[in-house]
């Protein structure tokens, strides 16, 4: 997952459109039509300027500006010198022109709610010079919102694999919202969005994806108002790749999980699911992290002191409330419980060894499975999962997925 500002730079991308025009200052106040020094001595009749015009993305004493589509534009001329710097402190901000000279802008995304100075110069062809500065404030962390996003750009996933966005503020705008978001396939599969309250918003296809597809998911939310006053910062194209189609299939009953790769079975394992006190949840569940080794204390499930594992290996995430799939170490010797009985707290057990390092059924699975692959379970007593419990939205049908309208 992605986090804001600085430590979410992936979920932010490249500038919007300049929103401004050209300033008209005084001379002496840096106007972007400065008259050249020597034609403007004597005070004669023909005073000629440049033919330059500069453009700086946010007014003078402008606030609310965007942290992505702030830079420079000049018409009628080139870029001869961009300083630009947080207004107060004097840090200067590093950026690059276009080797065309028409264009400016920071290397880096700005920071919400600061102040910045821009300080521009072009000449024109005769070499006449333009001039234009600009003081303005970016939109602060309270008027606008940002959304952490699964799957991260480059990844490849399994065919299970949601696009999820968490923003963090409330959306009261989600048409809108959503339709700044778009989402495609190479696979040319229809893909929907889907909205979990006012703060999640996932997109699948009707079906899983097809394996070895490309997905694209473009992001253009900077400057789009999500609720009153509060607007969005992201702009960014986002790839990924599914990868081989891998679908394993937990069966309560029998304590197996049977592994199913591209349509081929590559092994059933004996399992150990839920307790008849603590029953595993039934319905598809998408893998959403992998830990080769990872704490369990079951005061973080609402269990009491029942447990605390320091070091539980092979760890596969399916559900935010806390199923695992994982290895088990701590099981009796002397009675091995996988594929007899269900003995857990509701996650999916394996046989294991301490330490994740020993040629074992979970360390196997584990090798062989990604992010966005699909454990499905049927059998337990227990409900099916919630389609917001994890990344499980599989677990609606097609009508109420579409329910809430589509991209």
């Amino acid at each position: 997952m992605t986090t804001a500002d600085k430590t979410v730079r992936r979920a932010v991308g490249a500038a919007a459109a300049l929103v401004v025009g050209a300033l008209t200052l005084t001379a002496c106040g840096g106007s972007a039509n400065a008259k050249d020094d020597h034609d403007a001595k004597g005070g004669g009749g023909n005073v000629k300027t440049s033919t330059a015009k500069i453009a700086i993305s946010a007014k003078d004493g402008s606030t609310g500006a965007s942290i992505n589509a702030t830079g420079v534009k000049v018409s009628g001329g080139r870029i001869t010198e961009v300083k630009m710097t947080v207004a107060g402190s004097g840090e200067a901000v590093e950026g690059t022109v276009s080797a065309d000279g028409s264009t400016w802008k920071p290397k880096e995304q700005l920071e919400r709610g600061t102040k910045y100075q821009i300080s521009a110069t072009a000449k024109d062809a005769n070499g006449k010079t333009a001039a234009a500065n600009s003081i303005f404030t970016t939109v602060t962390s309270s008027n606008s919102f940002i959304g952490t996003y699964t799957p991260d750009d480059g990844t490849t996933v399994g065919v299970g694999m949601p696009v999820s966005f968490t923003f963090d503020k409330a959306i009261s705008d989600t048409k809108t919202v959503q339709s700044h978001i778009t989402v495609t396939s190479s696979s040319g599969q229809q893909v929907v969005g889907h909205w979990f309250g006012a703060q999640r918003l996932d997109f699948r296809p009707e079906e899983y994806w097809k394996a070895g597809s490309k997905v694209t998911m473009k992001i253009d939310l900077d400057g789009v108002e999500g609720a009153n006053g509060v607007y969005g910062v992201q702009k960014k194209t986002v790839t990924f790749t599914i990868g081989r189609s891998q679908v394993s299939t937990v069966d309560v009953a029998t304590q197996t999980m049977t592994v199913v790769r591209d349509g081929q079975t590559l092994k059933t394992v004996p399992i150990s699911s839920g307790s008849p006190e603590h029953t595993t949840y039934n319905g598809q569940m998408v893998i959403s992290e992998k830990f080769t080794q990872t704490r369990m204390n079951s005061r973080t499930v609402n269990l009491g002191g029942e447990y605390d594992i320091p070091d539980v290996p092979h760890a596969m995430r399916l559900t935010t409330s806390g199923t695992f799939l994982h290895g088990n170490y701590w099981y009796n010797r002397g009675n091995p419980p996988f594929g007899r009985t269900g003995t857990s707290h509701g996650c999916v057990g394996l046989a294991d060894e301490q330490g994740a390092r020993s040629d074992t059924s979970a360390k196997w699975f584990y090798d062989n499975s990604l992010i966005g692959d699909v454990v499905t379970v049927k059998n337990s007593p227990d409900k099916t999962v919630a389609p917001d419990n994890g990344l499980n939205g599989w677990n609606m049908s097609w009508a109420e997925w579409t329910a809430s309208g589509s991209s």
